[in-house]
């Protein structure tokens, strides 16, 4: 407690401190002249259309230039990392499988039956299974980031947050768009769509594609094959129709597919030096020596569809959302990263197929909310989740294990705003959920008992909004979260016992500030927070042995703070930049996990050589984040000549529970460039890009229990783009 008082001193200091700058800043409007202004961002954090000036959450919202730029070079979901502050995110499953942290918090997990504490939601819909939060993304119009818990509207598993995407809607008005581009290593990419009305005023659609490819790219010495692997091939397509027979009731069908074939997670083995975390001469880009031919192929394919249905009863909203969705795939890897010459030295081959098979999800949310225009709102709701599939593990040594897991939960939720005076606004909020999981082999040589857990929570937040002026507000929320426990089988398929881990539960404190200064010039948000988790769930992984075990530390905590910020510092000039800091915390005396079988641990270590963690930052939880854009623009003819460019920084990273002198990142950066030309009166730009413009090789992850693995990031890669939207 002491130290909890501690970081909330600390958050207070520096929210007066943000909100000090805000009032000195505000007083000096002549530093600018020309009447150009930040846009108005529209979000629906709290499920409804507000502006994000408005919202008592620390939200950051990406979408535009920004939004355009990051998945030129055919990236997945992960390369929103360190795109907004607090948003972290890596996999060691390549393309499918990713794993989030918000605020520090979030799962090392790398099984496919992983629970996490950040949920990912697609157009209202929850994607919980790992490989469903790797969909692909296309037509997008916005991302919302909303850090810290949300266990009142969102509910269990979101302890850390939510990444939010919302895609083009279905309009009356004939709208389209499209993105394609060709660069480095044969990347080719189209994301577009197109739509408008079917019957005028009563039906409405919109069709979206996505294509994205790579050539394989990386030598496999060992097998002397060119181009072995590192290419990927993603297909994906939505169609929408909006029917709206009347006034009242509107009803928006989605259906979605996706085709992922491609390559999983390139390991490559011994590329650190014992007592270094600094790669070496065993690093080569574009080549690896597997002993494995297959070269870690991965292969998905899923679909789903969804109903929202809303009815407006003058007064209060009735809304619908029913939603299902289908996945199976596998991913192969060369997991000791090498083969029996090396490099370096191996002390045993590892290959490792994991697949997901017959996966559905089954959700559906009703909830009523008012739309009036008075002082009060609010919106009362239940939500149902039910999930079933099966996950196979080869190690190839043994005969294959086939788990069967399943989850169903339950909520009842609700929220009020009461608006008691033009100034203050007060906002509450509870949920009640129950959440059951259960485990069991299908089959395999290891027999191993069934696993069940259960536990239901009542979650709540109280948030306080309080407009300074018209252009500055503070708001101070404290928030109670909750995510269910959690089994890991995965262990079984190697002879060992499945693991289970207790609910978590988290209480957040926030302090916020939103502000629009000189006369809506910059736009310059903030938030600081601290956070106590009880018995927050940890994956201990690897450790001398490919294993995965669920372990509950006794306590965690955190402090930090977030900045977003767009400064128009001249009508052809906008920079935006953000910020985050965050001190994580194991706190357990007692907690002790299996150290790497090659590294330089840092940790006390036990009698049975365990590594004691306590005091260690949480699991890749980047101490902190930095993001910068810039867009230059010179008027020529009807458009301009333009100049983009986007960097990020990432600080000290511990990757594993235990500390080493090996398996953690420093200082990290990526940058990314455009330059082109826009036609503003045709819609239309043609443009040269570079990603990882200097070509960065960053450490993303390791494998700790045969030798000293790890897998970096994507390569540079340049190429040209055209844009329209029509």
């Amino acid at each position: 407690m002491p130290q909890l008082n501690r970081s909330l001193r600390r958050a207070l200091t520096v929210s007066c401190g943000l909100t000090a700058l805000a009032s000195a800043l505000a007083v000096s409007p002549a530093a600018f002249a020309q009447e150009t202004k930040v846009g108005e961002v529209i979000i629906t954090a709290q499920k409804r259309s507000e502006n994000l000036q408005d919202v008592p959450v620390s939200v950051a919202a990406i979408g535009g230039e920004k939004l355009q730029a990051t998945f030129a070079a055919g990236d997945d979901i992960l390369a929103l990392s360190a795109k907004a502050p607090g948003l972290y995110a890596e996999s060691s499953n390549g393309r499918a499988a990713p794993r989030f942290y918000i605020r520090g918090l979030g799962n090392a997990d790398f099984d496919l039956a992983a629970s996490q504490p950040v949920s990912i939601i697609q157009d209202e819909v929850v994607l919980e299974n790992v490989v469903l939060k790797s969909s692909p993304l296309y037509d997008l119009d916005h991302v919302e980031v909303l850090r810290g818990p949300q266990g009142t509207l969102f509910g269990r598993n979101t302890t850390a947050g939510i990444v939010k995407f919302d895609t083009v809607k279905p309009s009356e008005e004939i709208k389209g768009r499209l993105s394609a581009t060709y660069g480095s290593y044969g990347t080719t990419t189209f994301d577009g769509g197109v739509g408008g009305a079917l019957v005028p005023g009563k039906v409405a659609a919109r069709a979206s594609v996505l294509y994205q490819h790579r050539d394989d790219w990386i030598d496999n010495t060992y097998t002397k094959e060119n181009n072995a692997l590192g290419g990927f091939n993603e297909k994906a397509a939505r169609l929408q129709v909006l029917f709206t027979p009347t006034e009242k009731l509107s009803a928006l069908f989605n259906v979605h597919g996706r085709d992922l074939d491609g390559t999983a997670a390139v390991f490559r083995a011994n590329v650190l030096t014992k007592g270094s975390n600094k790669l070496n001469s065993n690093y080569d880009r574009d080549k690896v020596a597997y002993d494995n031919t297959a070269n870690n192929p991965q292969k998905y394919k899923g679909y789903g569809a969804s109903a929202n249905i809303e009815y407006d009863f003058d007064g209060a909203k009735l809304t619908s959302i029913t939603a299902y969705e289908n996945t199976h795939g596998y991913s192969l890897g060369d997991i000791d990263g090498g083969n029996p010459t090396g490099p370096g030295f191996i002390p045993f081959q590892s290959n490792t197929q994991d697949g997901i098979k017959n996966l559905f999800q089954w959700t559906q949310e009703v909830r009523l909310a008012s739309d009036t225009d008075g002082p009060l709102s609010w919106q009362v709701g239940g939500f149902y989740f039910d999930t079933k599939y099966d996950i196979r593990t080869d190690p190839f040594f043994m005969p294959a294990t086939t788990l069967r897991q399943k989850n169903k939960a339950w909520a009842a939720f609700g929220q009020a705003s009461y608006k008691v005076n033009d100034q203050l606004t007060l906002t509450g909020g509870l949920r009640y959920t129950d959440d059951d999981k259960d485990m069991n082999v299908v089959s395999g040589p290891n027999p191993a008992p069934s696993v069940s857990v259960s536990d239901s929570k009542l979650t709540w937040d109280l948030s306080a909004f309080y407009k300074v002026d018209e252009d500055v507000s503070v708001y101070a929320k404290v928030a109670s979260g909750f995510r269910g426990p959690s089994i890991q089988g995965r262990d079984i398929a190697f002879g060992s016992p499945a693991s289970a881990a207790k609910s978590e539960t988290i209480m957040s404190y926030e302090l916020g500030l939103k502000s629009e200064l000189f006369e809506r010039r910059v736009r310059l948000n903030g938030a600081v927070f601290a956070y106590t988790i009880d018995d927050p769930q940890f994956s201990a992984v690897g450790g001398g042995s490919n294993s995965n075990r669920l372990i509950n530390a006794k306590k965690g905590e955190a402090y930090g703070l977030e900045l977003d910020s767009e400064f128009v510092v001249t009508p052809n000039f906008v920079v935006t930049a953000g910020y985050s800091y965050a001190h994580t915390k194991i706190k357990d005396s007692t907690l002790a996990v299996a150290p790497c079988a090659a590294c330089t641990v840092t940790d006390q270590l036990t009698a049975a050589g365990l590594a004691l963690v306590n005091g260690n930052p949480f699991p890749n939880a980047p101490k902190y984040t930095f993001d910068v854009t810039a867009r230059y623009a010179y008027p020529i003819a009807s458009g301009e000549l333009f100049a983009y460019t986007d960097w990020k920084v990432q600080g000290y990273t511990n990757i594993f529970l235990y500390q080493s002198k090996e398996f953690y990142t420093k200082g990290d950066f990526e940058g990314g460039l455009k330059l082109g030309y826009a036609n503003k009166e045709g819609g239309w730009e043609v443009a040269a890009f570079a990603r990882n413009i200097t070509n960065e090789s960053n450490i993303k992850g390791a494998i700790d229990f045969n030798n000293l693995t790890a897998f970096v990031n994507e390569p540079r890669v340049v190429g040209v783009s055209v844009d329209a939207r029509f």
